[in-house]
C-alpha cells in the first residue's frame, strides 16, 4: 500500500532538529540511523528548535487542527501524532510521514473504575484505540517516517508482541522489509496474528525479551539494520503526543497523577520528555507526577526507585501481564530523569492486583489487556498508602486493547462468574441465567 502524504503547504516547516547523547554529548544531524550513539553506545535523544509559537499561540495552533479540516485530510493531518508535528519530527518532509492515521484516542470517565481506584476524577486515556490496538502506533509513525527519510534497507525490533504487530503494520504500508524477535511461548496469539498477517518476518527465540533486545541490537550493528525499539530516539518523540494529547484533551490544565505501566521503560522517559517540554514552552504551567507502575515479577525499576536509583537493578521477569514481562529497561536513564523531573513515584503490584483492576476496567465496557490495568492497580495502591488524595485529578494510561490477549480476557471472565467454563445443555443454562439474575441487583 503507498504511504499516505500530505500536502506541502500544512507541513512544510524550517524548524530543525539535533540527536544528542545523553551520556558522551555527541551531536547527531536529524537524518542518522543510529538508535544508540556511534561513540560510546549511550541513549540518543532528539532535541528541536523551538517553534516560533510558544504559550497561547502554539496551544491555539494545535487546538486548530482539531478542526473540521482534520476529518477531511489525508492521513498525517487526521494523526493524533502529526497534528503536534512542531515537537515530534518538525523536518519530514509531507512525502516521508508515514501515517494510518493514529492517536486521537478517547479519555473516558468511569464511576466503577474510579471506585475501585478510590479516585473521584480518575480517568482512562485508552491507547488501545489506534491502529494497531497499542500506543506503540505513535511511536512507530515517527519511526517509520524516520526509517523511510534515512532509506533504510529494513526495520527490525524485539518485542512481547504490541511492538512487533505495530512494526509490521507500518512497515507494510511504507513497503520496507520488517523483521521483528519474539520470546518463544511468551507472546499471546493475539498478537502474533497481527505480526504475521501484516507480513513481517517473524523469528521466535528461545529466551527472554532481554535475550531478544540483544540479538536486535546485534543485527543493527553487523547487518545495518534499522532497529525501532523505544531506545530509538525517534520512537520516543511518537510516544510524547499520549501525554500531548491528553492534556489538550483537559483543556490544557495539568492533572495532579498521570499513572502508566511501565516495562521497558520507553513511555516512562517519553512522558517525561512530553512534560519537560510542554512546560518550557507554557503549554501548561504545573507539571503532573507520574505513576510508573510495574508487575512485581518485573520489577526492577520499582526496585530501583526504593533507594533513589543509586544502583541499576535487572532481574529474570515473570508476569502474566506479558507487555511488561521485561527484566532489563532499555530506557532505565531516560526514565530516571522523568521519575525525578516530575517528583514521580514507582510501584510493583501483583499479579493478582492487575487482574482485579483488568475485571473492574472490562466489566464497564472499557476493556484493556493484562498489563494496561497496571496503571489503575497502581493509582490503588498508591491511594491506599495516602500518597495519591481521592480528590485529585488522575489519569491513567491503558496502553493495549482488550483482544491483544483474548485467552486473559477470557479467563478473566470465567474467574468472574460471568460464563461456565463447560458447554451447558438448555436446562442448564436457564438454570444458570436464573441464577446470574437472582444475584444480580436490582434496577
Amino acid at each position: 500500500m503507498p504511504v499516505q502524504t500530505l500536502t506541502p503547504a500544512p507541513m512544510m516547516s524550517q524548524q530543525q532538529s539535533t540527536v544528542r547523547c545523553a551520556s558522551c554529548g555527541a551531536t547527531l544531524d536529524d537524518r542518522t540511523a543510529r538508535a544508540t550513539c556511534p561513540n560510546c553506545g549511550g541513549l540518543l535523544a532528539v532535541e528541536h528548535v523551538a517553534p516560533r509559537s510558544t504559550g497561547a499561540a502554539l496551544r491555539a495552533l494545535f487546538d486548530e487542527r482539531l478542526g473540521a479540516a482534520s476529518y477531511r485530510g489525508l492521513a498525517a493531518e487526521r494523526s493524533g501524532v502529526w497534528r503536534f508535528r512542531e515537537l515530534v519530527l518538525p523536518a519530514a518532509r509531507p512525502e516521508e510521514i508515514v501515517s494510518h492515521p493514529e492517536g486521537n484516542t478517547p479519555l473516558v470517565a468511569r464511576d466503577a473504575v474510579a471506585s475501585f481506584a478510590g479516585v473521584n476524577g480518575l480517568r482512562l486515556k485508552h491507547e488501545g484505540h489506534n491502529p494497531s490496538a497499542s500506543f506503540k502506533d505513535r511511536g512507530m509513525t515517527a519511526a517509520l517516517t524516520q526509517a523511510r527519510r534515512i532509506g533504510a534497507r529494513a526495520v527490525a525490533c524485539a518485542s512481547t508482541g504490541n511492538t512487533s504487530a505495530s512494526l509490521a503494520a507500518y512497515a507494510a504500508q511504507a513497503e520496507i522489509p520488517a523483521f521483528v524477535l519474539v520470546p518463544e511461548g511468551r507472546v499471546s496469539t493475539g498478537k502474533l496474528a497481527q505480526t504475521l498477517a501484516y507480513g513481517a518476518h517473524m523469528i521466535r527465540l528461545r529466551g527472554d525479551f532481554d535475550d531478544c533486545l540483544e540479538l536486535a541490537r546485534e543485527a543493527s550493528e553487523r547487518l545495518g539494520v534499522y532497529l525501532v525499539n523505544s531506545l530509538n530516539p525517534f520512537r520516543v518523540e511518537g510516544q510524547k503526543t499520549i501525554v500531548l494529547e491528553l492534556l489538550q484533551q483537559l483543556g490544557w490544565e495539568s492533572p495532579d497523577w498521570i499513572a502508566l505501566p511501565a516495562g521497558n521503560l520507553g513511555n516512562t522517559a517519553a512522558f517525561g520528555k512530553a512534560l519537560r517540554e510542554a512546560h518550557a514552552l507554557g503549554l501548561i504551567d504545573r507539571v503532573p507526577r507520574l505513576l510508573a507502575v510495574q508487575a512485581a515479577g518485573a520489577a526492577p525499576f520499582a526496585a530501583g526507585f526504593s533507594d533513589d536509583f543509586a544502583t541499576r537493578r535487572r532481574v529474570r521477569a515473570e508476569t502474566a501481564a506479558t507487555a511488561i514481562r521485561i527484566g532489563d529497561p532499555a530506557s532505565w536513564d531516560r526514565a530516571v530523569e522523568a521519575i525525578r523531573f516530575t517528583q514521580g513515584h514507582v510501584v510493583a503490584v501483583s499479579d493478582a492486583e492487575i487482574f482485579a483492576a483488568k475485571r473492574v476496567v472490562d466489566s464497564c465496557g472499557v476493556g484493556c489487556e493484562p498489563a494496561s490495568a497496571a496503571s489503575v492497580a497502581g493509582v490503588r495502591t498508591l491511594v491506599e498508602r495516602g500518597i495519591i488524595g481521592r480528590e485529585e485529578r488522575v489519569v491513567s494510561v491503558l496502553t493495549g486493547h482488550l483482544l491483544k490477549d483474548p485467552d486473559a480476557a477470557l479467563a478473566a471472565r470465567v474467574a468472574g462468574g460471568l460464563g461456565a467454563e463447560e458447554p451447558l445443555t438448555r436446562d442448564e443454562a436457564l438454570g444458570h441465567l436464573e441464577r446470574v439474575l437472582a444475584a444480580s441487583p436490582a434496577h
